[in-house]
């Protein structure tokens, strides 16, 4: 049985840095294509990066060049470094993995 467990988000001035985690069990993860979408209220949810098992990644035109995607295929886990935050970037933010695989989401609020 597939597990993603998100964990990271949390309340965050405007311009500051949040570190999203995402621990997955019950899987092969290393051949796994991984990613992060979040969903603000009221607008769907919306891809912000992927990275396959090579190292490949894509991220959302409004994240590039803020947010980093990274993966150990080791302690099979994602990560999302979120720099130069927005209030704008405020959302539940879930970790994927191909399949239509998902975690439970954890909130990201940029506010002052």
């Amino acid at each position: 049985q597939v597990r993603l467990v998100e964990s990271g988000g949390g309340l965050v001035q405007p311009g500051g840095s949040l570190r999203l985690s995402c621990a997955a069990s019950g899987i092969i993860f290393s051949i796994s294509p991984m990613g992060w979408y979040r969903q603000a209220p009221g607008k769907e949810r919306e891809l912000v990066a992927t990275i396959t098992s090579g190292g490949s990644t894509n991220y959302a035109d409004s994240v590039k060049d803020r947010f980093t995607i990274s993966r150990d295929n080791v302690k099979k886990t994602v990560s999302l470094e979120m720099n130069t935050l927005k209030p704008e970037d405020t959302a539940v933010y879930y970790c994927w993995m191909a399949g239509n695989r998902w975690g439970q989401g954890t909130q990201v609020t940029v506010s002052s």
